[in-house]
Formats: C-alpha cells, sequence, structure tokens
C-alpha cells in the first residue's frame, strides 16, 4: 500500500482548459468560461477515486460560497432559530454533541445527526441510505416537523424577498429567482468542498510521521480477523481512504424484539430491518455519541459493545463472524491500544479550517 497522497489540483469528470467553453449552471442554463462564475477546483487527495459530483451541480467560487451561507441560514426553519449547521457543528466534524439534535420547536430528531465531510465520495445519504444524491438530501430537514419545520415555498418567499439572496443566486447560479432546487444545489456545492484528509493516519501513509508503539499495537488489532482482534477490516479497511465502506448493515446492536426499520424503510424487505450506514471511521475524536442513535458517548463504550455486548439477531451482518459468541472478546489492553490507533484517524484541520465556518461569525 503506498503512503504517498498528493493533492491534485484538478476535478476529476470534467476540466477548465484556458478555451472558452459553457459550464452548466444548476438552473439549466449555461456560462462561458471566463465570463461568469469562476470555477472551483476540488483538491482531491491520492486514492479516493472518483467523486461523485453530478454534472447538472458542478462547483463554483461563487456556488460554494452562497452554500456556505446557506448551510448557516436559520432563515431556512420555522423559528429562525436552527440552520443546518446547528446539528451539524464544524467543532464536532460536523455532527452534533447531542444523542438527538434539537429542532426549530425544541423537538427532539429521530436520529443521531450524521457526521458531514467526504460526501463527494458517499454512494448515497441519511443512516438510511434513502437519498442517492447530496442535492436531494438537502431537500428533506427543511421540511421534516423535528428540523425546520419548514415548506419550500415559504423558505422561497423568504429568501426571494431577502435584501441579498437574489443578488447572490445571480451571481452563484445565473438567476435571482431562488427556487428550492437551487437552494439545495448550492448547499450541496459547499457540502462537496468538505474535505477531510490529513490525520495522522494520512501522515503516516504518507511517511511523515510514525505510530507510537501504542497505536501500532492497535492498528495490528484494527486488521486481526481472529478473536482477541478488532475483527474491523471487514466494514472499515485500512486500505480504503474513507475508512468505512458506506454498506447498509446490521451491526448486532439489538435484539430481534428491538430491531428498527432501518434500511428496511427504503427496501420493504424484513431482510434489510436493523440495518444503517456503515460510517466512516474518521474524525472520531470529535463525533462523539456514536451510532445511528447517539447510544455510545464515548469509544470505550463502542469497544465495550463490539467486544461482548453483540446481538446475535436474525438480519445480523454476516461479516459479524463473533455475533455468536457476543463478540471479539478484547482485553482491556487491547481496548486502550484500538482507541489509540482509532483516533490516529481525526483531522484537526477539519474542525478549525475557516472555509468551513459560518460566515456570519
Amino acid at each position: 500500500m503506498s503512503k504517498r497522497v498528493l493533492y491534485i489540483g484538478f476535478i476529476i469528470g470534467y476540466f477548465f482548459s484556458s478555451c472558452e467553453k459553457d459550464i452548466p449552471l444548476s438552473n439549466g442554463t449555461t456560462f462561458t468560461d471566463g465570463n461568469g462564475p469562476s470555477p472551483y477546483y476540488l483538491a482531491i487527495p491520492d486514492g479516493f477515486g472518483e467523486y461523485r459530483i453530478p454534472e447538472s451541480n458542478l462547483l463554483t467560487k461563487e456556488g460554494v460560497e452562497l452554500g456556505r451561507r446557506l448551510f448557516y441560514e436559520p432563515l431556512l426553519s420555522r423559528n429562525k432559530n436552527v440552520s443546518c449547521g446547528t446539528c451539524h457543528k464544524q467543532a464536532n466534524a460536523f455532527t452534533d454533541p447531542l444523542k438527538l439534535s434539537l429542532g426549530t420547536n425544541g423537538d427532539e430528531s429521530a436520529m443521531h445527526s450524521m457526521a458531514l465531510f467526504n460526501l463527494a465520495w458517499q454512494p448515497h445519504y441519511f443512516w438510511n441510505g434513502r437519498e442517492k444524491t447530496l442535492e436531494g438530501q438537502a431537500l428533506k430537514p427543511v421540511v421534516n416537523p423535528l428540523e425546520m419545520d419548514m415548506t419550500w415555498p415559504e423558505v422561497e418567499s423568504r429568501l426571494n424577498s431577502h435584501s441579498e439572496y437574489p443578488g447572490l443566486f445571480q451571481e452563484a447560479l445565473g438567476t435571482d429567482v431562488i427556487d428550492s432546487n437551487l437552494v439545495t444545489s448550492a448547499i450541496a456545492q459547499f457540502e462537496y468542498t468538505i474535505v477531510s484528509a490529513d490525520s495522522k493516519w494520512d501522515r503516516y501513509l504518507r511517511n511523515e510521521v510514525e505510530l507510537s508503539p501504542m497505536e501500532e499495537k492497535g492498528r495490528k488489532l484494527f486488521v486481526g480477523l481472529e478473536s482477541g482482534t478488532g475483527d474491523c477490516t471487514h466494514c472499515h479497511s485500512d486500505i480504503n481512504p474513507h475508512i468505512g465502506d458506506f454498506f447498509m448493515r446490521n451491526n448486532g446492536l439489538d435484539s430481534d424484539e428491538d430491531l428498527k426499520s432501518g434500511f428496511s424503510e427504503v427496501t420493504g424487505l424484513s431482510r434489510d430491518f436493523g440495518k444503517f450506514k456503515t460510517p466512516s471511521l474518521r474524525n472520531l475524536a470529535f463525533s462523539a455519541p456514536y451510532m445511528h442513535d447517539g447510544r455510545f458517548e464515548n469509544l470505550r463504550d463502542v469497544l465495550d459493545f463490539y467486544s461482548e455486548e453483540v446481538h446475535f439477531n436474525r438480519t445480523v451482518d454476516p461479516l459479524m463472524e463473533f455475533a455468536n459468541e457476543g463478540g471479539v472478546q478484547l482485553s482491556e489492553d487491547s481496548k486502550d491500544a484500538l482507541i489509540a490507533f482509532l483516533l490516529t484517524m481525526s483531522d484537526s484541520s477539519l474542525v478549525t479550517n475557516p472555509d468551513y465556518s459560518d460566515p456570519n461569525k
């Protein structure tokens, strides 16, 4: 496995040359290169592969900046007190330190807020994978009564009558008539740029640092497949730069009688009960609590679960090879080492990068 990560200054999937050419905008129109919004060149860490930004929503500097402002805009909520950034806080790897986030009316969300980074490489969104595009995902929290509790016509009215937003949409997307698709396209443009690839683990792969003895012990436990090791790499390969396969899996959190619907809400199949999206293990230092319902307050709780508390339920993933034994049976010293290794995957630049921060602060 190569330890070299290079940042490549071009966008896979489309290229901007020095000659003039038409670039599609989110509203279906085009602008000519050099005579409109400026292309945004996303730096792609080596090994991440081609990302999934649709050709109908190619990045521009103006679109990304508009999306950042909308991400932190409380006008999108009923009581003008909640934004995307309320439940997806930069300091927490764009998740929420609360087990369940509080919406505009003070109601708790149905699931724990997902961490937001490296979204351009993910195949689906939400814990149950019900949205295939980031643009489609951004439509849902606005109308969710537990979250922003608005209608899109109300949001559009607020933004169209705003003193600044029509001009910003004209500059970024070629129209001053704002609708829901344009709003979510801009928000998605900003979210696509939230990239995390500079943790100690990344620097280790670039031959810039060495792991400590405790971290190296944890790494070996992480890749081990027998009882008494972590048995982590079936779903969280250390070769995969995202440290998670994003598949829908049942990891044995609950007994049969307590299984939640999960992925079955999408497929309608009983075999998909209890299955949720496998997340990345990046940025665990910032993103507690853990799991789709935020049930585990810290990494020790997580490893206690995988060690001794796994349920061998009816839809448990076959890769949970030790589920019938309650887990992988880690020693306390092994748990300490695994935690030390897992924390090497946390990227402090993500939570401090001013390009991702609230522009109103």
